[in-house]
């Protein structure tokens, strides 16, 4: 009995002292508001209007199901018909810049951004990039000082960390939700170039597109962009576009409002469980190489087919989107650490970041004439082409830049379709393709065509 009685003094007086506890109605009552009261001015509504065309109907029984199956629906004349919506952005420079996501201000003929204090002001898009879903506008300040939220340091936050986010979710007006980081290093979502996000279980909702992702400093850790969802609300499933990506639109729009990201000169692609069994690396993740430009940065440094990136500046790479993210927020002209496994250790090297090259020359041209190609407008495939382009599979060659008009358009052409060849003559450059189009005499084509990593031989007849 003894024993009991001493290992239960022991125990009890190395619980926790009661200062731990909350001792005060103060202490209890631990709120949120401070760092709303501090943030939430920054966010703002943003209301778009678009013109959209429509056919006008000479009866409203046109309308119906039945008239629609027998084509009558499409008689009448076409108009033009303004569409509203609603988004959030965040404004992130006093002097006036408000971040959003592209999405919400596509194709808008008028933006109008409100602030918190009832203040509304007209807009204009300083940049707009689709790549990452990211738009930076432009509102001239007047009355009181914009108030700006800053921007903190999205690669510290970690798993369950506490954040709120901030926005306009069904128009109902400005609404704070509280959550935690879900997960960090996000990929594969698929909704941009550089699917890198953070997720939240903080509640997102339509209209808190663009709202801001708050740590408990205040600060902005990122740009709500888009839910999972099975039946349009929130499920606890939000992703967030890290304010690292942020920063750096921000910096392209402050100077000249052009991104140009960082250039390495490599592909690569996932590693699969038994690649990571086979080159004996320690864990699973990172990104191998596959292609390693001969005339960039990648190739200087050192950088080998066969090579696993593990890391960048010290934080881990999962795979290519990782890789992609991590590159494409570095400032030109900046050196980079990379880790690689290679050969059964790991190898680090250092590469300078710099501007995609425009080799060979672009000699964007339009085409023209009898051919299946006419109204295509195609271009040399360069390290600066893949960039605008996007994730090509070849880096030599001609790619179409547009095809919306002629027969490049009835066929069914896009924008990164590579033309490899056109009636069995190889195509290296647009001037090559120019000279096998004016000399063919054929009302009968066979061109081959690479969309992605699949490659389609189409016969047309003219």
């Amino acid at each position: 009995m003894f024993r009991y009685i001493a290992a239960l003094f022991i125990a009890l007086t190395a619980m926790p002292a009661l200062a731990d506890v909350p001792q005060s109605v103060q202490q209890m009552q631990l709120s949120f508001a401070p760092i709303v009261k501090r943030s939430s001015p920054a966010v703002v509504n943003i209301y778009t209007k678009r013109v959209v065309k429509e056919r006008a109907m000479f009866s409203p029984f046109m309308n119906d199901p039945f008239f629609g199956q027998l084509g009558l629906g499409l008689m009448g004349p076409m108009r033009d018909r303004v569409e509203s919506a609603l988004g959030s952005g965040v404004i992130v420079d006093a002097s006036g810049q408000v971040a959003t996501n592209t999405h919400v201000i596509n194709g808008a003929s008028e933006i109008s951004v409100v602030t918190a204090d009832g203040r509304e002001f007209e807009a204009e898009v300083a940049l707009n990039d689709e790549k990452t879903d990211l738009a930076i506008l432009r509102i001239k300040p007047r009355g009181a000082p914009l108030p700006a939220l800053p921007l903190g340091d999205s690669d510290a936050v970690e798993v369950g960390d506490l954040v709120l986010a901030i926005g306009n979710p069904v128009g109902v007006g400005q609404t704070v939700t509280s959550g935690i980081i879900s997960a960090v290093a996000r990929t594969g979502m698929g909704k941009t170039d550089y699917g890198y996000y953070i997720q939240t279980d903080a509640a997102i909702n339509p209209g808190n597109s663009g709202g801001a992702l708050v740590d408990m400093q205040g600060r902005l850790i990122g740009i709500n962009s888009m839910i999972f969802s099975r039946s349009g609300g929130s499920l606890g499933i939000g992703f967030a576009i890290p304010a690292s990506m942020v920063k750096s639109v921000m910096f392209a729009a402050s100077h000249g409002g052009k991104i140009v990201r960082a250039w390495s000169g490599l592909q690569a692609q996932p590693m699969l469980p038994d690649m990571t069994e086979h080159l004996g690396l320690p864990t699973a993740g990172g990104a191998l190489i596959k292609s390693v430009n001969p005339i960039g940065p990648a190739s200087r440094a050192g950088i080998k087919v066969g090579d696993v990136v593990t890391a960048i500046d010290g934080r881990t790479i999962q795979d290519p989107e990782a890789l992609r993210f991590r590159l494409a927020t570095v400032a030109l002209g900046t050196p980079v650490k990379i880790s690689l496994w290679r050969d059964g250790k790991m190898v680090d090297v250092s590469m300078k970041t710099e501007a995609p090259p425009e080799k060979p020359a672009a000699d964007t041209s339009t085409l023209q004439g009898r051919n299946p190609l006419s109204g295509a407008t195609v271009a040399n495939i360069s390290p600066a082409i893949v960039e605008e382009i996007g994730d090509l599979t070849q880096d030599m060659g001609v790619v179409i830049m547009n095809a919306e008009n002629g027969n490049a358009k009835r066929l069914g052409l896009a924008r990164g379709d590579v033309i490899l060849s056109v009636n069995g003559d190889t195509i290296g450059n647009v001037q090559d393709l120019k000279d096998v189009l004016k000399t063919a005499q054929t009302q009968r084509w066979m061109i081959q065509i690479l969309r992605g990593d699949k490659v389609s031989n189409l016969m047309i007849t003219l």
